[in-house]
Formats: structure tokens, C-alpha cells, sequence
């Protein structure tokens, strides 16, 4: 008895040693856990470490604690708890864009990393390796697990041994746009079979688009696939089978695909997320998108996809973001908002569906979606008011309806939504009175736009002076509204604005000091288009760092040109009352104009030098002022000046040689000054010019043959009222795409070169593109009086060859110009016919030939221009009648046609020969008066009918008395009877009985 207890305390001493010694063990580890001190640096891979680091440059000192002999604790770096290897290096950079460029690493990837055996996270992400490539030794980091070197600007291409990385599970290098790579393929991917994300974002996987998608399928733990930009341009239509089953996210964006969305991409039933924007995905999208239950973000923009949307869509209740915006989507949107507001767990927070061709009212079921933060229908064909329903989305943190053809009344209950902090609903047609009660609750709001789709006023802003608004907005946007007379109380708090643009408002008043008060950082003033008086404050703050833009034109302001800070880059002062010089240091207090124009002020005095300092500046329109002196030489100091307007000055000497060195210039306007000598014939160097107007100067010389060499894209030509000689170059015919050449009232001579038909644009209507590079403003003649045309100056074309002394015949080339819409060749020398043809040119609405040598009628083909109103023809020596069909019906004014003594017919006095016989049926032309070959036989027709019936009506009574004499005697003793009878009826109506004392 006494052994087996002295065993059992044996054995229990047994266990408690050895429950001792794994609480020691258990202890220690905890101890290594809370301080692992001990566990040093390996030696090799801190030398390794050391080495990276050397190779990088590091301007903001991310890697100032990589000092002393535990690595383990330097920042971005670290090591196993127990065998002191570092497994994880990262070193992504951490900082926004504001100031990302001054904490990049950069330099060269040292290859010293190798020594880092056991590396199994390693993230170079943001920096900036300046294009190099990827090294490729980090393909033999074999036990990376995780690799991240997205938006580190590598480029070249991707290196194939990175395939080696079997254990790799998240590999992200996407490019992000910075820089640009070569064509590389994906025949590597294969060889990672353990990859759960990839993102190769912006590469070039041109030699991968016919195969990428059977090397992805193989993957089968892949649930992130990130392949956006990266020039694939082909998706197949079908797949045998699906490995895909894991794939959560899917971003095929921005490559090009041109086909329907494929029916296999519905059989990924595990898509959390769907991005396909920005390809040529066209066709209808199918119902069978309602098998992706699980989609929590669909973005379908900018594709061509058609036809109505699906009203499965709305079956997708786990749908937080919805975009279908910039597709060519038609129809209405209720049956697919009455679906989601089925959901009873409403979860969308974003939908987008602007750019489309949808129509018709918003459906009240759109007020169910009170999740919904962000409702984006810009630029569709949606009619009706905003519905009342609108204030029931409390969540509603942005409102865009802009550009459609919405109209009415802004209703209230707009006011309710406290979370709004953006509303746009411009360019439609609202009415109405918006008050205090619009804004009563919108606590959040920070951008308003509002404004119609035309200058008409129909809506007025009534709000009264003592109201105090409950939010702080950042940017109004306010145009076509009445919220004049005076300027707007209700921004008298308003001190964090930054854009403030009130066009067209109706302001009455001048710019009151408290606006002043307010110093505010602005980034853009526009109070264009009211009625603002009074001098323009030079105390406008604009913020620092950034392009401001200021914009008061079409006001009443006046004193001198006012100047602000260093950073405006736009600056619209124009059709103001501004007097005084342009001040001379324009170009050092605002260095950065890109855009000036002071036009149409009562500026005076010369063209500041220092203009030649603003290296940025692209516009520059001084026209229509009192500036005198000549131009001055500082031309080749502003390489992107691509518009000149000096018009309408007194501007004298001659045109500056170094305008040349403008090799971007597009629009020279130099008209209506008192320039003089020749056209310089640098001005070839200007071979992009749009637009040449150097119409009233005192210009001589030749007009230059190398205009028509080295302008090939000029539109307009204007050259008239100057001094001018010598012929019209032939090589002006080399400028297809002229609509307006102008070189009237010159002392040009010689003939119209008859390649004049070479100006092929003025047989074809203008594309959208053509009329969009239509700018200024330019001096016409048109229908009998100079006009100018400014805004509808790409409606017109115009050939004015008027006062020279031009001779010859007018070639019959012109007549082809079919869009030619003034023709003008009066006052020369000009002999022959009328062309024949010219009722060719269809479009003609002015026609003056009037003051030349011109013989032969009047073509009756100009019969058939019907958009013809203003023709003068007067002072030629044509003959014969004037027509009087169609459009000559209209042309009554006798003042037309005189001069031509050889004319006739109506509208003038003078009647043609053979007047007084029956006229001819007005409606036919020449040809068929005189008869065409149909008619002839008609007419031969008629005689030989008339003959025939004339010999047998004839002869057959006369001949038949002539032979027989009973017929005969019967005959006359039938006509003796007759007379008789008529006599004695007759004969008391005319022969009066004699009364007795007329015996």
C-alpha cells in the first residue's frame, strides 16, 4: 500500500513537471509576442536592404529610419517573429495628388532584393520609376504571395518570368495612365494558378486579344479581374466553359469591343461587380441581365447599346449603382423604376442614365428609391415639371436634369432635401417664381445651377432682402433668371463662393460693397449680359494656384480697364463703356491670360508692348476701340496665338513680318484700320489660318499667288476696299474649302480664272465640324446693303468680285457651285451671255451682275432659283423679254432691269413686239412654248384635222346644191321664207310709224 502511493506521487510529480515546462514554453512565446527584440535582422538582408536603399532617390526622406542594425524596425519593412527574415517591404506611397509628386520614390530597383528569401509581400505602389521596366528578377521572388506596383510609372513590358510566381495570390500593376507601354502578351499568366487578383490596367495587350480570355478562364481562384484599357478590341461571342465560377469584379472598360455584350457574361452569377464603359458594346441589352443577382455596381456608359431598358434591370435588388449614361437607350424609364421600387430592400444609391434618348415624364415611383443619393439624367428628351414626389428622397445628395425638355414650375418641396449639396437643372425651360421656401431646408447645399435653354426670361428668383439661406454654397451658376433689379441680397453671406457666374440676370445696379466685403477666393466672376454700371473694383481676390476666369461683358461698366491678379487666365471685358489706354503693364500683372478680349469699349491710345509677355496667350480680340499707332513686333514671343482681332481701329502702317512666326494662327482680323503696303509674304508660314480678313485698309500690290499654296484649310478671304491689282491668281482655286472670298472694290483686272469650280465646298453643305471653326465677325455685301455677320457667319457663302475692272466672260465653272449663296460681279468690265446654266446654282438668294457689258437674254433656267430675293441686273445691254414665270413673279421692282435698253416685258414700261396677240400660258418654260418634239406632233395633228373637216363640211353641203337643182331650189326658197319672217318681226322695232302731223 505504501508503494503504489509512493507511485502516484511519482506520476503526479511527473505531470507537474511536464505542465511546467509547456507553461514555460506557452510563456515564452507570449514574451517573444510582446517584445521580439531579441530576434535580430538577419545581417545579409539588412546589407541587401541598405543596398535598395542607395539606388533610390528619396527627396522627402520616406527612408530616414532605415538606420541602425534591426532593419526589423525600419519603416516599410517587416520580419518573421521568430526567424527575423523580412517577409513584407512596403513601400506604397501614402499621399494624396496635392502632394503625392514630392513624396515619390524613385531611381532603380536594386536587384539586392533577392537576398530577401522568405519576401512574400512586396508593394511599390504610387511612387514613380520614370517608364523603366519591370525588373526582371523579381520573378524569382518565389514566395511572393502578394505584388503591387500599380501607378509607380513602370512601362516597357511585363516580364514573362514574373510567371514563375506560382504562390502569387494579388498581383495589381496597373499602369494608371502614367505612362505608355509596349505590346506585350499573357502567355505567362498561365503559370499562376493561385491568383485571386490581377489587375493589368492600361497595358498593351494587343498580341493577347485573340487568346487572353482562355488564359484568364484557367484561373480558377480568381475573383478580381481588372483588365481597363489595355487595347483587347475582341471579346468572344461564345465560351465552351466557364472556370470563372469565383469572379466577383469584372472591369473590361475602355477596350474597344464592337459586339453585343456576350450571352456567357450572364453565367457569371457570383459578379458582385460589372464594369464595361467605354467600349462599342451595341445591340439591346438582354432580360437575361436579370440572372446576375448578386450585382451590387453596373456600369454600362458611353457604348452604343439600343432600344428600351430592360424592365428586368429593376429586378437587380442588390443594385447599389446603376450607369447606362452615353449610350443611345430610348423610351421610358417607368416600367423600369416601377421594378426596383418592387424591391423590399431598395439598396440603389447611384443612378445614371444622362446621355441617352429617353423621354417622357419621371414616374412617381422614382420617389420609392429613398436610398438613392445620386440621380444623374442629363441630356435626355424628359418633358414635364419636376415631380412633387422629389422632397420624399431624403438621402439625395446630387440632382442633375439638365439639358432636356423639362419645363414648368420648380416645385417646393425641392426645399425639403437637407443632404442636397448639388442641383443642376439647367438648359430647360422652367417658368414661374422661386422663393425662400426652394431652399428652406437645404443645409447641405454647396452648387446651384439653374438656368434655361434660351436669352428669354420666364423665370424670376422673388426672394426677400432680409432672408438669411441656410446653407454656404461654393459655386451658383445662374443665367437666364430675373433676379434683378438689384444685385442679390441673399448672397450677402455667402462667403466661401468660388464660382459666381449671374449671366443674364436682369441686374440693374452697380457692384455693391458688401459683395467686395465678402473676400472671396474666386475662381470665376461672370456678371455678363446685365445692366451693371459704374467703375469695376480692382479689390476682386482670386484664389492662388489656380486659373480664374473673369467675365463682365455686355454691361454699362466704364472708367479704365481694370486689372487683378497674376492667375486670371480668361479675361471677357468686351461691349463695355471701358475708355482710357490699355494699361501698359498688362502683360506683367497678368502674365497667365490665355484669353483676352476687349473689344467694343472706347479704348484709346496704342497696342501696349508688354502684350508680347503673355507666352500663354491664345485669344487675343481688341476690336472695335479707338487704338491708333501701328502694330507693334512682339509676335514671336506668344507661340499659341491662334485668334488676332484688331478690326475697326485706326491702326496704321503696315502688317508686322513676325505675325509669321504664329505658326498656329487660325484667324487674322485685321479689317477696317489704315493699314497699308503689302500683304507680307511670311504670312505663309501661317499654314493652319482658318480666316483672313484684311477687308478696308489701304492695302496695295498683287494679290499673293502663295495664299492659295500654303493655306489649304482658309475658309474665308476677305480683301475687299483696298488698293489691290493686278489678276486674280489661279492659285486661288487650290482652296477647296473657301465660302467666302471678298476681293471687291479693288482695281483687279484681267478674267475670273475659270478653275473657280475647283472651290469644291461651295457645292457640298457644311459638316458640324466646318461650322464650329466659323469665328468673328466679318463685313458683307448681301442683298443690296453691307451687313455684318457674326453668330450665322457659317450659314454664309459668298463669292464679291464687285468694283474692280475685271473683263472677259463669266465662266460658265461658277454655275456649279451649287451652295453659293451671293454672287456678286458688278461694276467690271464683264461681256458675253449670262450663263445658261446658272439656275444650277440652287442656293443663290443674291444675284448682282448689274454695271458691265453683258448681252443676250435673261436664261430662263434663273427661273428655277427659288430662294432667289435680291437680283439687280441693270446697266448691261441685254435684250429680249424679261421671263415671267416662278421666281420672276417676285422680282417686280423695275429698277432690276434698267439700263438695258434692249429689255422688254413686264416690270417695265416698255411693252416686247407682239404684245397685243394672246400671251403665252405663264408656267411654261421656253422650251416647251416653242415646243418640243411631242408637241410638234400634236400641233401637225391639229392642221391636218382642221383641213379635213373644213373640205368635208364644205363640200360636202355646197357640192351636193351644186349638183342637185331640186335641193338647190328647195334650199333658197327655205331662205326666202326665213328672211321674210325676220323682217316683218324686225321691222316695227326700227321703223317708227308716222304720226298725223308729221304728214
Amino acid at each position: 500500500m505504501g508503494r503504489s502511493r509512493t507511485s502516484s506521487i511519482d506520476e503526479l510529480l511527473s505531470v507537474i513537471l511536464i505542465l511546467s515546462g509547456i507553461l514555460l514554453i506557452k510563456l515564452d512565446t507570449c514574451l517573444s509576442n510582446l517584445d521580439h527584440n531579441h530576434v535580430s535582422c538577419i545581417y545579409i538582408e539588412r546589407k541587401a536592404l541598405l543596398k535598395f536603399k542607395e539606388s533610390l532617390e528619396d527627396p522627402s526622406g520616406r527612408l530616414t529610419s532605415w538606420v541602425g542594425e534591426d532593419c526589423c524596425k525600419w519603416s516599410g519593412v517587416s520580419c518573421n517573429n521568430r526567424t527575423g527574415h523580412v517577409d513584407e517591404l512596403n513601400l506604397h506611397n501614402p499621399y494624396s495628388d496635392d502632394s503625392r509628386a514630392t513624396h515619390v520614390l524613385g531611381g532603380e530597383i536594386n536587384p539586392s532584393l533577392l537576398a530577401l528569401k522568405d519576401l512574400k509581400y512586396l508593394d511599390l505602389s504610387m511612387n514613380d520609376f520614370g517608364g523603366a521596366q519591370i525588373p526582371n528578377f523579381i520573378g524569382s521572388l518565389k514566395k511572393l504571395r502578394y505584388l503591387n506596383l500599380s501607378g509607380a510609372s513602370f512601362g516597357g513590358i511585363i516580364p514573362p518570368n514574373l510567371g514563375n510566381l506560382s504562390s502569387l495570390s494579388y498581383l495589381d500593376l496597373d499602369l494608371q495612365n502614367n505612362f505608355q507601354s509596349s505590346e506585350t502578351d499573357l502567355q505567362w499568366l498561365s503559370g499562376l494558378s493561385s491568383l485571386k487578383y490581377l489587375n493589368l490596367g492600361g497595358w498593351d495587350l494587343t498580341k493577347a486579344k485573340a487568346y487572353w480570355l482562355q488564359i484568364v478562364n484557367r484561373l480558377p481562384s480568381l475573383s478580381e479581374l481588372h483588365l481597363p484599357s489595355c487595347s483587347l478590341s475582341n471579346l468572344p461571342l461564345t465560351l465552351s466553359f466557364i472556370n470563372l465560377t469565383s469572379l466577383s469584379v469584372l472591369d473590361l472598360s475602355n477596350n474597344g469591343f464592337d459586339s453585343k455584350i456576350p450571352d456567357w457574361m450572364f453565367n457569371l452569377t457570383s459578379l458582385a461587380h460589372l464594369d464595361l464603359n467605354s467600349n462599342n458594346f451595341n445591340k439591346i441589352l438582354p432580360d437575361t441581365i436579370s440572372s446576375l443577382a448578386s450585382l451590387q455596381k453596373l456600369v454600362l456608359s458611353e457604348n452604343d447599346i439600343e432600344g428600351h431598358l430592360p424592365t428586368n434591370l429593376g429586378k437587380l435588388c442588390n443594385l447599389q449603382l446603376l450607369k447606362l449614361s452615353g449610350n443611345k437607350f430610348t423610351g421610358g424609364i417607368a416600367d423600369f423604376v416601377d421594378h426596383f421600387s418592387n424591391c423590399s430592400n431598395k439598396k440603389l444609391e447611384s443612378l445614371s442614365l444622362g446621355l441617352n434618348r429617353l423621354e417622357g415624364n419621371l414616374p412617381d415611383s422614382l420617389g420609392s428609391l429613398k436610398s438613392l443619393k445620386y440621380l444623374q439624367l442629363t441630356e435626355n428628351s424628359f418633358k414635364g415639371s419636376i415631380p412633387e414626389f422629389i422632397g420624399n428622397l431624403s438621402s439625395l445628395e446630387e440632382i442633375s436634369l439638365s439639358s432636356n425638355q423639362m419645363s414648368g414650375i420648380i416645385p417646393q418641396t425641392l426645399g425639403q432635401l437637407s443632404s442636397l449639396a448639388a442641383l443642376d437643372i439647367s438648359y430647360n425651360k422652367w417658368e414661374g417664381v422661386v422663393t425662400e421656401a426652394h431652399f428652406a431646408n437645404l443645409s447641405s447645399l454647396k452648387e446651384i445651377k439653374i438656368y434655361k435653354d434660351d436669352p428669354n426670361i420666364s423665370l424670376a428668383f422673388e426672394i426677400s432682402s432680409n432672408w438669411i439661406p441656410p446653407f454656404k454654397l461654393k459655386y451658383i451658376e445662374i443665367r437666364s433668371c430675373q433676379l434683378g433689379p438689384k444685385f442679390p441680397l441673399w448672397l450677402k453671406d455667402q462667403n466661401e463662393l468660388g464660382f459666381v457666374v449671374l449671366n443674364n440676370a436682369r441686374i440693374s445696379d452697380t457692384i455693391p460693397d458688401w459683395f467686395l466685403q465678402l473676400d472671396l477666393q474666386l475662381e470665376k466672376l461672370d456678371v455678363a449680359y446685365n445692366q451693371l454700371s459704374g467703375k469695376v473694383p480692382n479689390s476682386f481676390r482670386f484664389t492662388d494656384g489656380a486659373s480664374a476666369t473673369v467675365d463682365l461683358s455686355s454691361n454699362l461698366f466704364e472708367g479704365p480697364l481694370p486689372l487683378w491678379g497674376s492667375n486670371i487666365t480668361m479675361l471677357y471685358l468686351r461691349d463695355n463703356r471701358f475708355s482710357g489706354p490699355i494699361p501698359l503693364d498688362i502683360g506683367e500683372v497678368m502674365p497667365q491670360l490665355s484669353d483676352l478680349d476687349i473689344s467694343r469699349n472706347s479704348l484709346s491710345g496704342t497696342i501696349p508692348l508688354s502684350i508680347g509677355n503673355l507666352v500663354e496667350l491664345t485669344t487675343l480680340v481688341i476690336s472695335n476701340n479707338h487704338l491708333s499707332g501701328e502694330i507693334p513686333h512682339f509676335w514671336d514671343k506668344l507661340p499659341f496665338l491662334y485668334i488676332v482681332d484688331m478690326s475697326n481701329n485706326s491702326l496704321s502702317g503696315t502688317i508686322p513680318r513676325s505675325i509669321s512666326s504664329l505658326t498656329s494662327l487660325k484667324f487674322l482680323i485685321l479689317s477696317n484700320n489704315k493699314l497699308s503696303g503689302e500683304i507680307p509674304s511670311s504670312l505663309k508660314n501661317c499654314s493652319q489660318m482658318l480666316s483672313l480678313d484684311l477687308g478696308d485698309n489701304q492695302l496695295s500690290g498683287n494679290l499673293p499667288t502663295w495664299i492659295g499654296k500654303t493655306m489649304p484649310s482658309l475658309l474665308i478671304l476677305s480683301l475687299r476696299v483696298n488698293l489691290f491689282t493686278g489678276k486674280i491668281p489661279s492659285q486661288l482655286c487650290n482652296l477647296s474649302k473657301l465660302h467666302i472670298l471678298d476681293i471687291s472694290s479693288n482695281k483687279m483686272s484681267g478674267q475670273i480664272p475659270h478653275c473657280i469650280g475647283n472651290l469644291t465646298d461651295l457645292k457640298f453643305a457644311l459638316t458640324e465640324e466646318e461650322t464650329a471653326e466659323y469665328q468673328g465677325q466679318l463685313k458683307i455685301v448681301a442683298k443690296g446693303r453691307e451687313q455684318s455677320y457674326y453668330s450665322i457667319l457659317y450659314l454664309v457663302n459668298v463669292i464679291d468680285l464687285s468694283n474692280n475692272n475685271l473683263s472677259g466672260e463669266i465662266p460658265v465653272e461658277l454655275t456649279s457651285l451649287k451652295q453659293l449663296g451671293t454672287l456678286n460681279l458688278s461694276m467690271n468690265q464683264f461681256t458675253g451671255k449670262i450663263p445658261l446654266e446658272i439656275g444650277s446654282i440652287q442656293e443663290l438668294e443674291t444675284l448682282d451682275l448689274s454695271r458691265n457689258k453683258l448681252s443676250g437674254p435673261i436664261p430662263q433656267s434663273m427661273s428655277s432659283l427659288t430662294f432667289l430675293n435680291h437680283l439687280n441686273l441693270s446697266y448691261n445691254n441685254l435684250t429680249g423679254e424679261i421671263p415671267t414665270t416662278n421666281q420672276f413673279l417676285t422680282l417686280e421692282d423695275p429698277t432690276i432691269y434698267e439700263g438695258n435698253a434692249g429689255l422688254c416685258g413686264h416690270p417695265l414700261a416698255i411693252d416686247c413686239p407682239g404684245s397685243g396677240e394672246e400671251k403665252k400660258k405663264p408656267g411654261r418654260d421656253e422650251d416647251h412654248e416653242d415646243g418640243d418634239g411631242e408637241n410638234k406632233f400634236e400641233k401637225l395633228g391639229f392642221f391636218i384635222s382642221l383641213v379635213l373637216g373644213f373640205i368635208l363640211g364644205f363640200w360636202g353641203v355646197c357640192g351636193t346644191l351644186i349638183i342637185k337643182d331640186s335641193w338647190r331650189n328647195a334650199y333658197f326658197e327655205f331662205v326666202d321664207r326665213v328672211k321674210n319672217k325676220l323682217l316683218s318681226f324686225f321691222r316695227p322695232m326700227f321703223v317708227r310709224e308716222k304720226h298725223p302731223w308729221e304728214y
